[in-house]
C-alpha cells in the first residue's frame, strides 16, 4: 500500500470514503429491492442514486451540484424514453445532447461532467425504453429522481457527521457566471465549433441508428459512442484512436464478467464493491472520469439482466459505437483541414506584394 500511494499522488486521487459508503449504500437498497421484486422500477432508482453520487456532499458546492445532477438526469432520462419510438425525434434530441455536450465542455472539466452525465442518462433512457415494465417517461423520471433524492437524504447525513451546515453557503451567480463566461473566452471559437459540430452529428447520428435499426440494448452502442466524445478541441487523431479502442477493451471486460456468471445476484455482489471503489478513487482528469463512469453505469444497468446468453448483441453494438465515433473524428477532421487550406490560400492572396519593380 505504501508504494500505491504515491502513484495515486500522481494521478491525483485522494479516496472518498465517506462518500463512497453514501454511493453504495445508495445503490444497495434499490438493487436488492430490484433483486427480490423482479421490477425494473427499483433499476431505474438504482440510476438515480448513483448518478446523485458522482458528486462529494462534503465539498462547497457539492450539494448544488448533487441536485444539478437529480434534475439533469431525470430530465435526460424521460426525454430518452420518450423519444425512443419516433427516429425522427430520436434524432432530434440526441443531437441536442450533444450539442449541450460540447456547451457544457466549453466551461471547463467540471460543467463538462454534468454534461456527460446528462448524456448518459440520455443514451438508458432510450435504450431501456423496450425493456422494462414501466409505461411512460414521467414515471421513469420519477423513479430516478427518487434514487437520488435517498442519496441526498444521506449526503446530509454525512455532513451532519462531519459538523457541517446542512447547506454551504453559496456565492453570487454573477460571480460564477463571470467566471465561466472568463474561462470559455480562453479557448478558441474555431476549435470549438468543430468539436460541438462534431459531438452533434455523432449523437444524431447515434440515436437515429438504434432507433431505426431496433438493437437491443442499444445503450451499448450510444454509451460507446459517448464515452469516445473527450474534451479534446484538438485535432489528435492519435488521442481519438486509443480512447476508442480502450473504450472497446472495456465493453468486452463487461460482457465477459456477464457471460460468465449470468446471475442477478451474483453480478449484485460484484457491482456494489466496484461502486465503493469507483466513488473512493474518482479520478479528477476528465478522460479518465468518463471512462470510469460509463463504465460503473452500464454495469449497473446490466447488473438485473437476464438475457446474457445474447452477449453477441452488446459486442456489436460498441463496435459500432466506436466506428462511428471514428468516423466522425475523421470526417471532421477533413473538414478542418479543408478550412486551414482555405484560410491559408485567403491570407496569401490577401498579403501584399513585396517585390520591387527594377
Amino acid at each position: 500500500m505504501r508504494r500505491l500511494l504515491p502513484h495515486l499522488k500522481q494521478w491525483k486521487i485522494h479516496p472518498f470514503w465517506g462518500t463512497a459508503m453514501v454511493a453504495t449504500l445508495g445503490c444497495a437498497l434499490p438493487l436488492l429491492l430490484g433483486l427480490f421484486s423482479g421490477h425494473s422500477g427499483f433499476l431505474w432508482a438504482s440510476i438515480g442514486a448513483f448518478q446523485a453520487a458522482q458528486s462529494n456532499p462534503l465539498h462547497r458546492f457539492g450539494m448544488l451540484r448533487m441536485l444539478l445532477l437529480i434534475v439533469l438526469g431525470a430530465t435526460s432520462v424521460g426525454l430518452g424514453f420518450w423519444s425512443a419510438p419516433d427516429p425522427l425525434t430520436s434524432l432530434l434530441v440526441f443531437a441536442s445532447g450533444g450539442l449541450l455536450l460540447a456547451w457544457f465542455q466549453r466551461f471547463g472539466s467540471e460543467t463538462g461532467k454534468l454534461g456527460i452525465s446528462m448524456l448518459v442518462c440520455l443514451c438508458l433512457g432510450q435504450g431501456q425504453q423496450s425493456l422494462g415494465n414501466i409505461p411512460n417517461p414521467y414515471a421513469v423520471a420519477m423513479l430516478f429522481t427518487l434514487g437520488g433524492l435517498w442519496v441526498a437524504l444521506l449526503a446530509f447525513g454525512l455532513r451532519g457527521l462531519h459538523g457541517l451546515r446542512m447547506w454551504p453557503y453559496m456565492p453570487r451567480l454573477f460571480s460564477v457566471l463571470k467566471v465561466l463566461r472568463r474561462h470559455a473566452s480562453r479557448l478558441p471559437r474555431q476549435e470549438w465549433r468543430m468539436y460541438a459540430l462534431g459531438c452533434t452529428l455523432a449523437c444524431a447520428l447515434a440515436g437515429l441508428i438504434v432507433n431505426l435499426a431496433h438493437l437491443p440494448r442499444g445503450y451499448w452502442l450510444s454509451l460507446a459512442l459517448v464515452a469516445s466524445l473527450q474534451m479534446d478541441f484538438t485535432d489528435e487523431l492519435l488521442r481519438k484512436l486509443q480512447v476508442a479502442l480502450a473504450g472497446l477493451l472495456a465493453a468486452g471486460l463487461l460482457v465477459l464478467i456477464g457471460h460468465t456468471l449470468q446471475s442477478p445476484p451474483q453480478m449484485v455482489m460484484i457491482v456494489l464493491p466496484l461502486i465503493l471503489l469507483n466513488r473512493a478513487f474518482q479520478m479528477k482528469d476528465y478522460g479518465f472520469f468518463v471512462m470510469q463512469m460509463t463504465f460503473c453505469f452500464v454495469l449497473l444497468t446490466e447488473s438485473l439482466a437476464r438475457d446474457w446468453e445474447q452477449y453477441q448483441w452488446r459486442l456489436i453494438n460498441s463496435m459500432i459505437g466506436v466506428a462511428l465515433a471514428l468516423l466522425v473524428a475523421l470526417l471532421v477532421y477533413g473538414v478542418h483541414l479543408l478550412m486551414l487550406r482555405r484560410a491559408s490560400r485567403l491570407a496569401a492572396v490577401a498579403q501584399p506584394r513585396t517585390d520591387s519593380q527594377p
